[in-house]
């Protein structure tokens, strides 16, 4: 059996889709063009909304990952390659969907904006690992986007981005961008205020997404897995786990939306601790206690001041 490399499973999967959607341009860039908007693809929902507030009625903006589902592993399907290739911009994190990379580098860049520069992914993340508390796993934490600060230096580029593409509008894009700032300088004042006096600052999350938000804030995060949120933690690792949250007076084990509670619910059991929901905001679904980025940031906000507690 002749095995494909993934480059040319991708050029197939461009092929096959130009086919279905005729002509060469998927659906979504049909529609973008037929409206005399932008045709923008992000990557993820943060991205997706950061652009949308940016682009305001000059774009329509798609996201490659759907509602409800975890972006750490998704996967194109031909139709959403195609789309990649036919898009005025694509809005990405590099280094996060592996397949957006190189459905990107397939392309060439000349249509894409990368976020990571611009979000300073300068932060490691932190873990249990063989019983023992790392504070630095070498591995850079994505997460970016739950310090809105680094989300409002992400607007202000896009915004340059999306006039090099479209510079009748780029007055539009500048001024939305600071708009949004604004909205997301009141917010890093509401997490600053909230968070100042909490009674425990250690941060103890099934999921290692929280580091930047914890690093903004001065809380410390302890996750109990890695950066993907299916990694299946070791016996030892959540014997470390529940030994630290007894030590520490932790109150309070946080999951998260789009996937299983069980690790956390474990260790709460295992402790006495309670469980409370923590977003990262990676997508949106029925369960997010909130319709947008900033209404799950201020849910998260309340939730933590609850769980540390921060009176």
């Amino acid at each position: 059996m002749v095995v494909m490399t993934y480059r040319a499973t991708l050029a197939v999967a461009v092929l096959a889709a130009v086919a279905l959607t005729g002509c060469g341009a998927s659906a979504g860039s049909r529609s973008a063009a037929s409206t005399g908007k932008l045709s923008v693809v992000a990557g993820f929902y943060p991205l997706e909304w950061v652009t949308e507030q940016v682009a305001g009625p000059h774009a329509e903006v798609a996201s490659l990952t759907k509602p409800g589902a975890e972006p750490h592993d998704l996967e194109l399907a031909p139709r959403d390659i195609a789309e990649v290739a036919d898009a005025d911009l694509v809005v990405y994190l590099q280094g996060f969907q592996p397949a957006v990379d190189q459905a990107v580098n397939q392309e060439g860049n000349n249509h894409a904006y990368d976020a990571s520069n611009d979000a300073d992914l300068s932060l490691r993340y932190t873990a249990i690992e063989d019983g023992r508390h790392s504070a630095d796993k070498g591995t850079v934490d994505p997460h970016f986007w739950l310090d809105p600060t680094r989300l409002a230096a992400v607007a202000q580029r896009l915004a340059k981005r999306l006039a090099a593409v479209d510079p009748d509008n780029a007055d539009d894009y500048a001024a939305n961008a600071a708009t949004l700032q604004g909205k997301l300088v009141t917010l890093d004042g509401e997490l600053t205020t909230g968070l100042a006096s909490c009674v425990n600052k250690d941060l103890v999350t099934s999921h290692n997404a929280f580091g930047y938000l914890a690093e903004r804030y001065g809380l410390t995060q302890i996750g109990i897995t890695g950066l993907s949120p299916e990694d299946e933690p070791k016996p030892s690792d959540l014997a470390a786990v529940a030994d630290l949250v007894k030590r520490n007076d932790v109150h309070t084990i946080y999951y998260e939306t789009l996937v299983s509670p069980a690790v956390a619910r474990t260790v709460a059991g295992e402790t006495g601790a309670t469980t409370e929901v923590l977003d990262p905001i990676e997508g949106l679904t029925k369960a997010s206690q909130g319709r947008d980025y900033l209404a799950v940031m201020r849910s998260n906000l309340a939730n933590i001041q609850r769980g540390q507690p921060c009176p």
